[in-house]
């Protein structure tokens, strides 16, 4: 191999290895760019999250708290609706009971005389 050749075949590898610097630099400014763009991403995030955290804190919870607040109300009106209901049951069986037990001295009544 002449001394040309061998001057040509570094220059060929010098101006390959200039080319994988300038992708080098490229991928390192495509990579600074992913790098702020995912900065953005993951800040907005955050951001949204806070978001949801305090409409749910601030919110939310509140708004759960006074529907279950309406909930005991209502089922506390139920018994209180429910508990006549409970002394009327409670009626008709004493006097299926006192008319059962009418009969039981009548029909001995009807007996002795």
């Amino acid at each position: 191999m002449t001394e040309n050749e061998k001057l040509d075949l570094i220059l060929v590898k010098l101006d390959k290895l200039d080319k994988l610097e300038s992708a080098f630099v490229e991928l390192s400014e495509r990579l600074g760019s992913l790098e702020s763009e995912f900065k953005e991403k993951q800040d907005k995030l955050e951001c949204d999250v806070t978001a949801v955290k305090l409409t749910l804190e601030n919110e939310i919870r509140p708004n759960i708290m006074r529907v279950a607040e309406g909930h005991q109300d209502l089922y506390r009106k139920l018994r209180e609706a429910t508990k006549a209901d409970d002394e009327k049951e409670m009626i008709a069986i004493r006097v299926s009971i006192l008319e059962t037990e009418l009969r039981a001295i009548k029909e001995q009544l009807g007996q002795i005389a």
